[in-house]
């Protein structure tokens, strides 16, 4: 008996253990299911929004805009931590808190113009406000961006299992992106912004049952037996009223087909065009390129032929420059063989003058040699002048007569 109530109290401690393991995994899998309804149900809704700017513009009135509004809210909400205040009391929290600190990092962000807004007083409205804004200045995408890579502030904000923490968060920016191609216009006072009442998710718009071939047959045959069990006056023309709303609905997604095809149409139009603009455009860049590369190639050939000029000029200085030094050489030797003459060389240079001279009379000078004998000639003669003169080397009569050696005839 005592092994029978420790075993089945063994049995009941592992029962108990299984379904705590159970709920464990029911929870999780609901946390999955849950993350994974809103992930989808917000990408229908960006669908939705893309088409549905293709017929009119989106604003507060707008079906689409206030479901992908409240799952956007949703999204944002999921898992979201309270506020602890000093009492130990936990107060709900918006995901405003979360957004005003973690998109600090934007450049030119619109957080302090919500803060300032008079119109707007909750934490909810202002989330609400914020979304409008965004999606106005197109940068919807850029916030949760920032928001999801500041991971330290998400963390702070959110729960395990949030969608913000978890591998949704990098769809849901590429999903975002898409927006940008929308021009919104909101009115940042009107009802949308209430934040007393939560956000309601319309979940009718994405929801598609496909019926099957039996189930339509039975259908048709339950029909056909109501209506033989009716009186006779009854036809099976009453079931004409849903036939004529399906007419009536396939009409319209015909025209809205159309309109679409004529849109895609005029783009298709405007983007050839805009080809063709550019492809000018591109033949034009080249032909100017071609003209660029050769000039180019001609201011080169110009400037290696200067440079050529250049260089041969420098080799016809440097030989004139050697001839010039070689001049002043022979000048300065000259000068020397000058400076060294006496009073006793005068007879000896005037007879090399004579015999220059003579030489001078019985050849002509050359070019090159004309100025340098000139020079020397009228230089050595014009000295022995003055030694001559200085030195009293000339006989005179007066001296001739008064000599004691010599007597007159």
């Amino acid at each position: 008996m005592a092994s029978r109530s420790l075993g089945g109290l063994s049995g009941s401690r592992g029962g108990g253990g299984g379904g705590g393991g159970g709920k464990k995994s029911l929870s999780a899998r609901n946390a999955a299911v849950e993350r994974r309804n809103l992930i989808t149900v917000c990408r229908f809704s960006v669908k939705t929004l893309i088409d549905r700017s293709c017929f009119e513009t989106i604003d507060d009135s707008s079906p689409e805009f206030n479901n992908f509004a409240a799952v956007l809210e949703q999204i944002l909400s999921h898992r979201l931590k309270g506020q602890v205040t000093w009492f130990g009391y936990e107060s709900p929290r918006s995901f405003w808190d979360y957004i005003r600190v973690a998109c600090r990092k934007v450049s030119q962000n619109c957080i302090c113009s919500i803060e300032n807004m008079e119109n707007v007083s909750s934490s909810r409205a202002k989330g609400r406000a914020w979304i409008r804004v965004a999606l106005m200045e197109k940068h919807l995408s850029e916030y949760i961006s920032t928001a999801l890579r500041d991971f330290k502030t998400t963390r702070r904000f959110y729960e395990d299992g949030a969608i913000v923490l978890g591998e949704e968060a990098n769809m849901l920016a590429g999903m975002l992106l898409g927006l940008n191609a929308i021009d919104f216009s909101f009115c940042l006072k009107g009802e949308g912004l209430d934040g007393t009442f939560p956000a309601v998710i319309d979940y009718t718009p994405y929801l598609k049952f496909e019926q099957s071939s039996d189930s339509i047959s039975s259908d048709e045959e339950e029909l056909r037996t109501f209506g033989s069990s009716d009186s006779e006056g009854s036809t099976p023309e009453n079931v004409g009223p849903p036939l004529i709303l399906d007419e009536n609905t396939w009409f319209n997604k015909c025209k809205r087909v159309r309109q679409k095809y004529q849109l895609t149409l005029e783009q298709k139009g405007y983007l050839e065009e805009l080809l063709r603009l550019r492809e000018n455009q591109l033949s034009e860049s080249v032909s100017q390129n071609k003209i660029l590369l050769q000039r180019i190639e001609d201011s080169d050939l110009a400037h290696k032929l200067e440079k050529e000029q250049l260089e041969y000029i420098i080799v016809e200085l440097q030989d004139q420059l050697k001839s010039y030094q070689s001049l002043d050489q022979l000048s300065a030797e000259v000068s020397l063989s000058q400076a060294s003459l006496d009073p006793s060389h005068s007879q000896e240079g005037d007879g090399k003058q004579d015999s220059l001279n003579f030489i001078g009379e019985g050849k002509e000078d050359t070019p090159s040699l004309l100025g340098l004998c000139g020079s020397l000639t009228s230089v050595a003669s014009y000295k022995s002048l003055t030694s001559l003169k200085s030195n009293d080397c000339l006989a005179s009569p007066t001296t001739e007569i008064t000599s004691p050696g010599l007597t007159p005839s």
